[in-house]
Parts: structure tokens; C-alpha cells; sequence
């Protein structure tokens, strides 16, 4: 699996925000929803790195799908996370490009040896799951996700 493999299925566009109803007020106001609520990560913490799990559950999520691609707002949890220390150092905004892989192992191993920074991972007891990358020392300028399920 190439690099260039890994990136050609977007599937969202996670933006963090300070308050989910008010930002899901927003983007209905000017046509974008219907936001739905994010089903529970619990299956996801089967493995889990980079956040504690209290934290994980206790952060809030909607999404809505605009095209192929949906849009992901998170609030998050007041404990330590990737997504809270975003908020703290840059405000609100885009967070993360989400791709789908058809082997997100494989794509974490491949990104890993590419020298990115595991930024945050969750699994399910099936090996599906999340894989996100910090990409600031290497001035990208936004976090990449690889997903699969």
C-alpha cells in the first residue's frame, strides 16, 4: 500500500468547536444538516492510545453528510485530549481530514514509517477502527486520520 493509496477517499471533515448546539444552529441556519448524534465510541476502546477513555466518551459529536463527505463536529470533554489542547492553542476550526482504508493497521504501519507522529487510536475488538497523525512539525497544518469498518 502506497502512501498515495492511503489518501484517495475522504470521508469527513472533523471541525472542534466550543459549543455543539450552537455551531449545529449555525450551519442549519445557512442549509447545512440535518446533523445527526454520533453513535457511541465505547466499541472503540477496546485499544485505545493517546486519550483516556473517559475522555473519549464524554466528548460530544454530530455529524451531517454533505455529498460523499461528512462534516464532524466535536466538543470536546474538559479533561486532556488531542481535540482539547486544539481548542486551547488555536480556537475552533478544522481539526482533521478523515480517509477510509480498506486496512487502517496497515495504513498506521505505513504512515508511522513514513515518520508521522501517532497523535491518537482507537479499535474495535474486529482490528477496524481510527488512526489519527499529528502533522504540525512537519508544517502541514492539519491532522490526518485513517478509518476503517
Amino acid at each position: 500500500m502506497s502512501n498515495n493509496e492511503l489518501f484517495r477517499t475522504l470521508h469527513h471533515i472533523g471541525i472542534v468547536v466550543n459549543d455543539l448546539e450552537r455551531s449545529v444552529a449555525f450551519y442549519e441556519s445557512v442549509g447545512i444538516g440535518p446533523w445527526e448524534a454520533f453513535p457511541s465510541l465505547e466499541s472503540y476502546t477496546h485499544e485505545l492510545f493517546g486519550v483516556e477513555k473517559s475522555e473519549l466518551l464524554a466528548s460530544r459529536y454530530k455529524y451531517a453528510t454533505v455529498g460523499d463527505v461528512q462534516l464532524h463536529l466535536c466538543e470536546p470533554a474538559e479533561g486532556d485530549s488531542p481535540q482539547r489542547r486544539f481548542l486551547a492553542e488555536h480556537g475552533e476550526g478544522v481539526f482533521n481530514l478523515s480517509f477510509s482504508v480498506s486496512d487502517v493497521d496497515a495504513a498506521e504501519n505505513r504512515l508511522t514509517g513514513a515518520g508521522l507522529d501517532l497523535l491518537l487510536r482507537g479499535r474495535q475488538a474486529s482490528g477496524t477502527g481510527f488512526t489519527y497523525f499529528d502533522t504540525h512539525p512537519a508544517g502541514a497544518g492539519i491532522v490526518l486520520q485513517v478509518r476503517s469498518s
